[in-house]
């Protein structure tokens, strides 16, 4: 094994060697990348997540707390200013179940259990004190629920109630809610907020609660007319303004065609809520009569005595007259009846958000609009829109050549933006282009390197083994010709002693002779 890892390590060694210096270069950066990558990733991946172990806390239960946390080596993190404490995830419920054995958080903003000191010998001052403050911290509690506060303060008046007074002095309540740097509260959570804290006082108005952000901004004051209503109140007129502005331009698009006409439209809302009641009387002759009575009276007898009558005069005279009156007769009757009346009793209550009045103008562009009759599209829009007169409503139509100069400057600004863009478009795809071709380059002259350093390899290699191959057969070729010399001369000895003993056996005389000469010479 570790030969297999020296031979590895000297031949990525001498490969490396084999670089220019450029690519040593980009082989050291890209080592170096890949492995800060690495590390990068390792740590992504093995850091923990964090979950808010307790949120909205007390600078005193945050520095309790974290106190603790340090104590016992369970990492931490601080956010929304240090009112939050967040943790691992895995470690969420073991710390805080920890932490509330230690007692943590203790510190407390208020709230009911301010009452839970109180005694016999609590004095009457103080129960009435602590009561407010209990007030002022559950209020302050269930305003910070409300999305986008982060903190509340509220402060009550209550005045003390006096027994033989008809006029009591009325509770007020101010309230400073702290939201995000940059953001404030929408119309309807201020009206949230009024109307939890006056419903929560007893005898406390909605008028009289004040409230204000971190910035100083007041979004609602006393006297009935909060900056929320009239700002609601400001929403839906300009909504149904510009519903009406925006039929109206619809219509006259498809009349006049598109830009050839401009509309306005004011309207004014009736916001007061009127409630009508009215009690009607109705006899009904069909019921018979709850109750009648009749009297008659009937009187007959002779007239008054003749020479009697006349007229006193001023001497105390008497002047009678003449004559005699006849018999006279006196007749009266009279009916008395008492019917059922029907009480018809009819209430109506107006909402708020009537039309009181809707005022119109339209403008028709005179150089397209020659054949288009004022009165007509007069007439069309009152129609479209019920134009009541009664109520002072108002519409005018006038025709005048329009301005085009904008719209003309507004084209050329769009088409110089346009080309700019398509200009910045083709720079930015030429600058990829060359980034790219530039990659491709160093890519294509770095195979080229590589597969001219692998042909030099080979033949370096080739020639290497020729030149071993050339001096293994140098090596060899003595020691084949001595064997061949060696064997040549076997075969001829062989040879020899072949015709030596064939020449014996035909010519024994012969040899007998020869033998004896060099015997002799010797």
């Amino acid at each position: 094994m570790r030969d297999v890892l020296t031979r590895s390590m000297n031949r990525h060694r001498s490969t490396f060697q084999q670089f220019t210096a450029g690519q040593k270069v980009v082989a050291i950066i890209g080592t170096a990348a890949l492995l800060l990558g690495g590390f990068m990733v390792f740590r992504w991946a093995s850091a923990p997540t964090y979950a808010p172990l307790f949120s909205n806390l007390a600078p005193a239960d945050a520095s309790a707390v974290v106190e603790e946390l340090e104590a016992q080596g369970i990492g931490y993190e601080l956010a929304d200013g240090g009112g939050t404490i967040m943790v691992p995830r895995d470690a969420v419920y073991s710390t805080r179940i920890t932490l509330s054995g230690e007692g943590l958080p203790t510190a407390s903003e208020g709230g009911y259990s301010i009452l839970d000191d109180q005694g016999i010998s609590t004095s009457e001052f103080k129960e009435q004190t602590d009561f407010k403050r209990a007030m002022e911290g559950e209020l302050a509690s269930t305003i910070k629920a409300i999305d986008g506060v982060n903190g509340a303060v509220v402060h009550l008046a209550i005045p003390q109630k006096d027994v033989f007074t008809d006029e009591q002095q009325p509770a007020t309540a101010s309230v400073l809610v702290q939201t995000n740097p940059g953001s404030t509260l929408a119309p309807e959570q201020v009206q949230a907020v009024v109307h939890l804290v006056a419903s929560s006082i007893d005898g406390l108005d909605p008028d009289n609660v004040t409230v204000a952000d971190s910035s100083g901004q007041v979004l609602s004051s006393p006297g009935g007319s909060t900056s929320a209503v009239a700002t609601e109140r400001t929403q839906q007129t300009e909504a149904y303004q510009d519903q009406l502005r925006a039929r109206l331009q619809a219509m006259l698009d498809r009349v006049v065609g598109p830009g050839n006409s401009t509309v306005q439209a004011t309207v004014e809302l009736d916001f007061d809520k009127a409630v009508t009641e009215t009690t009607d009387y109705r006899a009904d002759e069909e019921i018979p009569a709850l109750q009648e009575s009749l009297s008659s009276e009937t009187y007959s007898g002779a007239g008054a005595a003749e020479g009697v009558g006349g007229v006193v005069g001023v001497d105390q005279g008497t002047d009678t007259g003449a004559g005699a009156a006849g018999d006279s007769a006196y007749n009266n009757s009279s009916s008395s009846r008492t019917n059922g009346v029907d009480t018809v009793v009819e209430t109506r209550e107006t909402a708020p958000g009537s039309v009181e009045k809707v005022n119109v103008g339209v403008v028709l562009d005179t150089n397209t609009t020659q054949g288009v009759s004022a009165t007509d599209v007069r007439t069309l829009i009152a129609d479209a829109i019920g134009i009541d007169g009664r109520r002072g409503d108002s519409i005018r139509v006038v025709t005048m050549p329009f301005d085009r100069s904008g719209e003309e400057s507004v084209a050329a600004e769009l088409e110089a933006a346009a080309a700019a863009e398509a200009a910045a478009a083709r720079a930015d795809l030429i600058e990829k282009g060359a980034l790219v071709g530039a990659v491709l380059l160093v890519l294509l002259l770095a195979m080229l390197s590589a597969r001219r350093r692998n042909k030099k390899r080979e033949q370096a290699t080739t020639y290497v083994v020729e030149q071993l191959r050339q001096e293994r057969q140098a090596i060899e070729a003595p020691a084949a010709a001595t064997l061949a010399l060696a064997e040549a001369e076997h075969i001829e000895e062989s040879n020899v002693r072949e015709e030596l003993s064939a020449l014996i056996e035909r010519q024994p005389d012969d040899v007998a002779a020869l033998l004896r000469g060099w015997l002799v010479e010797r």
